[in-house]
């Protein structure tokens, strides 16, 4: 169903709406089609449109190795999961179910009770036997975000890979961190872009197995253009983490004087994600009265929460099965306001008291 004035989505984690600039480049990308690997003019000029979106993406990263075009951040994972050229794969406990798909042999890092990986125990996992370690820039549920320089010093000296899983990456938020990856995977509907595009920055080919194929050898498949193009354009459309970081702040704050529990809030998160424990009700429940009231929020990611089992990241985390299945998420995007953030606290607040009384919330 369309997004209607009337609703409020606070689900951007899980993606976010087309932006206009986006359709717009994609509609003329499309009155322009031709399959790019065409030797006619056509063909050259769509090729032409790709190479300028190819430029344009990795420009925004501030990316200077390859991109390779992907279907998605799940695809550019697996890509660099099956093919990076080390023998072994290693993952901190709280990746991606995408990941975790990709590599079900990889061996598993533990983390702290914030989410942070292990760091003496990923070193103690690298000793003298080089791996592709792959850890995300921020978890799509808790939105906790690791240490990018501290791994990839750790990895590099144990003549490893590093790939970050950088789905939830706006532009700009971490290009030192990213500047040191070997590999790194990006999402484009998470950005205002169009589903069924995204990218794998590579900083060296030679350290991914060729397929043969499009995309320098590396993917087969006609590229998607217009996709590509929209991609592009949408990246150009600045985003204010700093506003949403405050929106965070001041979400992180109401939920705690009403009763509810802040994931991880003593480490570094996303500006846009937060996860929220409502005790007492579990977040199934919670969804659909949030749905009811007008409200879209989710239980985990966008992946795994349609399944309601106890999130892998919160069991990794410490936490109890009963506590996690009481968790969900709130994230933002660019046309989030303070009274969005008010509305939804008004609801919470009002769930809150169906189930403890009103003495609980009464000074909230």
């Amino acid at each position: 169903m369309p997004m209607t004035p009337d609703r409020l989505y606070l689900d951007h984690a899980a993606t976010t709406p087309i932006l206009a600039v986006a359709r717009d480049a994609m509609a003329h990308a499309m009155e322009a089609w031709a399959n790019p690997s065409s030797p006619h003019a056509e063909g050259r000029a769509a090729r032409a449109m790709l190479e300028q979106a190819r430029r344009d993406v990795a420009k925004a990263y501030r990316w200077d190795g390859e991109l390779l075009f992907t279907s998605g951040a799940s695809e550019a994972l697996a890509i660099a999961l099956h093919r990076a050229t080390v023998p072994r794969r290693l993952m901190s406990s709280v990746e991606h179910d995408a990941v975790i798909r990709a590599a079900p042999g990889a061996k598993v890092v533990a983390v702290d009770s914030l989410g942070r990986i292990d760091l003496a125990a990923l070193a103690a996992a690298l000793d003298g036997d080089p791996a592709l370690v792959c850890v995300q820039y921020a978890n799509s549920e808790t939105g906790v975000r690791q240490p990018l320089g501290a791994i990839a010093e750790i990895v590099r000296r144990a003549g490893g890979l590093l790939l970050v899983d950088a789905a939830q990456m706006p532009p700009g938020a971490d290009p030192d961190g990213i500047a040191q990856a070997n590999f790194v995977a990006l999402s484009a509907h998470k950005r205002g872009s169009p589903p069924g595009i995204g990218a794998l920055l590579v900083r060296d080919l030679a350290s991914l197995a060729p397929t043969g194929g499009q995309e320098r050898g590396y993917r087969g498949g006609t590229e998607n253009v217009p996709a590509a193009v929209g991609y592009a354009a949408a990246l150009a459309e600045p985003e204010d983490l700093a506003a949403m970081a405050a929106l965070r702040v001041r979400l992180d704050d109401a939920i705690t004087r009403s009763g509810g529990e802040v994931v991880a809030i003593g480490a570094d998160r996303h500006p846009a994600i937060g996860s929220y424990r409502m005790p007492g009700l579990a977040a199934a429940t919670q969804l659909i009265r949030f749905d009811m009231a007008g409200i879209a929020v989710s239980a985990g990611s966008a992946c795994s929460s349609g399944s309601m089992k106890p999130s892998h990241v919160l069991g990794a985390m410490g936490w109890d099965a009963e506590a996690a299945r009481e968790v969900v998420r709130v994230s933002f995007g660019r046309t989030t306001t303070a009274s969005d953030i008010d509305r939804f606290v008004r609801e919470w607040r009002t769930i809150m008291r169906s189930i403890r009384g009103n003495d609980l919330l009464g000074a909230a």
